[in-house]
């Protein structure tokens, strides 16, 4: 599954979902890098 992740204020990215953290981020995967960020919501 995909998801968006937020890195500070500017950088998003999106990757597939890898797992979630204790603190309420999540991790993505892109190719062979993962990524720590908070998960950007979801809109209806």
């Amino acid at each position: 599954m995909l998801r968006t992740i937020t890195l500070g204020s500017c950088v998003s990215i999106q990757g597939f979902f890898v797992k979630a953290l204790d603190d309420g981020r999540i991790v993505v995967r892109v190719g062979t890098r993962t990524f720590e960020g908070t998960p950007i919501g979801r809109t209806a």
